[in-house]
């Protein structure tokens, strides 16, 4: 019996060394070019006062693209080698879950949509334009909860638009 198990195992190790050789990204890195990045505040044209979170939309955005990427932030768009621009264009807060009971909200959901462009600047081209979608649930009358499932929202937001950039890198 003990034979067998190793036997399995030198065969399991054997499978995983071929099969790495047969894998890789197709993108990651970015252009050799594009060295810097500008980031403007995100604008809101939601309409549902959620302004201050703009900011903490784009903030959370540089810092993925400062952790995560070999770009440099640079705050001005004229010397920029590439411009992330973005709008928040809706936000809602709206029933998810209904008791069973009464028939009213025990969680709601918040969703929020960005419109988001990357441009190459140096190429003059539009790397990628389009919708992402960030949303969290959160127990019905809990302030704190609103707000975590708004951040959760933007986290997941930032988190796409990051993988999108990367992913499109060739």
């Amino acid at each position: 019996m003990r034979h067998i198990g190793t036997k399995a195992v030198i065969f399991l190790a054997f499978t995983i060394a071929i099969l790495q050789g047969c894998y890789s990204f197709s993108g990651g890195s970015a252009p050799s070019h594009m060295k810097t990045i500008a980031v403007p505040v995100f604008q809101d044209r939601s309409r549902a006062g959620i302004a201050p979170f703009r900011a903490e939309l784009t903030r959370r955005l540089t810092e993925k693209i400062e952790s995560q990427s070999p770009l440099r932030m640079t705050p001005s768009r004229a010397t920029a080698d590439g411009l992330l621009e973005g709008t928040i264009t809706t936000f809602s807060d709206e029933p998810s879950q209904l008791s069973s009971t009464t028939e009213r909200a025990i969680t709601n959901r918040i969703t929020i949509t960005v419109n988001a462009a990357f441009q190459d600047r140096v190429n003059k081209t539009m790397l990628f334009e389009r919708t992402f979608t960030g949303f969290a649930d959160y127990s019905v009358g809990s302030f704190s909860g609103k707000q975590e499932a708004i951040m959760q929202s933007l986290e997941m937001i930032a988190s796409d638009i990051l993988d999108n950039m990367l992913s499109d890198w060739k």
